[in-house]
This record gives structure tokens, sequence and C-alpha cells, in this order.
């Protein structure tokens, strides 16, 4: 029973760190970066975060727009 709320206590510190690593006014600050610049800092963090769910999107985007905009 000690090891699983020694176990919970240590993910719930991970988290926190991983919250506290992807701010934005972090990255901005460290940075120096506009507003698009930012914005584009986030996505890549996001993107190495969770590559599935980019991977899915993009595949999603591309097949309404490639279907909108079929010439025939």
């Amino acid at each position: 029973m000690a090891e699983l709320s020694k176990k919970s206590n240590t993910s719930s510190e991970a988290t926190q760190r991983t919250r506290e690593n992807r701010s934005i006014r972090d990255i901005v600050a460290d940075k120096n970066l506009s507003g698009g610049q930012a914005a584009m800092a986030c996505f890549r963090e996001y993107a190495k975060e969770r590559p599935e769910v980019v991977a899915f999107w993009t595949f999603g985007l591309g097949f309404v727009l490639g279907w909108k905009l079929k010439i025939w």
C-alpha cells in the first residue's frame, strides 16, 4: 500500500513538472518570440507530446481540403 501511494505522489509530481515546463509564458520569455513565433513554438511542443493527434488532424484536414478543392 505504501508503494502505491509513493507511486501516485511521484506521478502527480511529474504531471506538475510537465505543466510547468509547457507554460506559454516560459516559452515566450526564454526565446523572446513574437506572437506567431510563440504560437508555432507551442504547437511544436504539443506535437512532440502528442504526435498521433497531430497526424490524425493533418490527415483529416488534408482529406477535406482535397475533397473540396478537387479540379474535376
